[in-house]
């Protein structure tokens, strides 16, 4: 019998992994993962290195030896990550090379406390995809305001970008466009538009663990609203998913994608991000089996795979279906005082401060171990 996680990916989705940890690697964790369970790629972000770094003693001979170089704590997270980040893309090669480029991928996310400044954002992205020096990584850029124009300085620079903290529908459309100007730019100067591959993380539960707080208080206050606030609970992250798939499948179409996939261009494949659900009411496996779609990414922590190599199941194409529902979210919403664009910006800066406190933690562990290890 077909595994249940090669269905999925025979539905044109890409299954990857949202973890990554030194001992993790070491131990043969991804290869079984690539191996046993079709995983493709790997995603990484500030929490997941924070996590991995501040849990048991694994990185400590390391940080200790790069404190007694005098290497400040910051210098040294960025040199045990970019360490990590090698390690998977060296255990996903042959998956790169197999699927043309197209997986294979491991992401690095740029400092989250530079996603409100365009210059240093494209800067650091162009000096981490150097040093890594690996074809088959991604840099993430949030897309806030200031990191659009960096997607696009970055796409036309040949680099490849994942973008990540998408959770509205016009900034989703903001970074599609920023990928297409910059394709259309890195074609301008003659570059070489087959080497560049870009996906666009569009998270998913945090959409509903912010809205249906809000549903949530106004079933609880009873009156008119109610019944249509309790309709809603549960629906909005796989709606705005879907919304957002509907944008990709009219973007990469018709003229002016077509001049750009002559000369070899790459679809940007949209990413479904935070698919572990939150809600223990909810299935476990929910934004898993509701966002299957030809070419897309489903990133997933460890768990989120297994579940649904037990359980999971696959009905095809359901990011495509139920889109009455999906068109009428926002107006949906809208009539119980919830507002799109608010809900957006909030989604937006929250996910720019978690992964900058996670930053900062992780360099503050560090910080805190090498005084102890460091050589007197």
């Amino acid at each position: 019998m077909t595994s249940r996680l090669q269905q999925l990916t025979d539905q044109g989705v890409a299954v990857w992994v949202d973890s990554i940890a030194r001992d993790w690697l070491q131990k043969g964790e991804l290869r079984r993962l690539r191996d046993q369970f079709q995983v493709v790629g790997v995603t990484s972000n500030p929490t997941i290195f924070q996590k991995a770094m501040g849990e048991g003693s694994f990185y400590d001979d390391d940080i200790g030896r790069l404190a007694d170089q005098g290497i400040d704590a910051r210098r040294i997270f960025e040199l045990l990550a970019l360490d990590d980040v090698r390690g998977a893309a060296a255990d996903m090669e042959p998956v790169w090379e197999r699927s043309g480029g197209v997986d294979g991928r491991v992401s690095f996310e740029v400092q989250p406390d530079i996603a409100d400044d365009t210059e240093a954002t494209a800067r650091e992205t162009r000096r981490l995809f150097d040093e890594l020096a690996r074809a088959n990584v991604f840099i993430k850029i949030p897309a806030t305001a200031a990191g659009v124009p960096a997607i696009q300085a970055s796409i036309a620079a040949g680099i490849n970008v994942n973008v990540t903290l998408i959770f509205s529908i016009q900034r989703y459309r903001e970074v599609v466009e920023a990928y297409l100007g910059g394709l259309e730019e890195l074609a301008a100067s003659g570059g070489d538009l087959t080497e560049v591959a870009s996906v666009a993380s569009f998270f998913v539960s945090r959409v509903d663990t912010m809205v249906d707080k809000e549903l949530q208080a106004l079933v609880e206050a009873g009156g008119p609203q109610a019944e249509a606030a309790r309709a809603r609970l549960g629906t909005a992250a796989i709606d705005n998913a879907k919304l957002a798939y509907e944008v990709f499948q009219q973007a990469f179409q018709g003229p002016r994608w077509e001049q750009l996939a002559a000369r070899g261009a790459k679809v940007q494949r949209p990413l479904w991000a935070s698919t572990s659900t939150k809600n223990p009411e909810y299935r476990d496996v929910l934004y898993v089996e509701e966002l299957a779609a030809r070419d897309t990414v489903n990133t997933m922590p460890l768990e989120t795979i297994e579940a649904f190599a037990d359980h999971g199941e696959v009905r095809g194409q359901t990011a495509t279906e139920g889109l009455d529902r999906a068109h009428s979210l926002w107006s949906d919403l809208a009539a119980l005082g919830i507002d799109e664009d608010d809900i957006g910006d909030r989604l937006e800066r929250e996910g720019v401060e978690k992964f900058a406190d996670s930053y900062n933690g992780a360099v503050d562990t560090i910080e805190a171990k090498a005084k102890k290890l460091a050589k007197a």
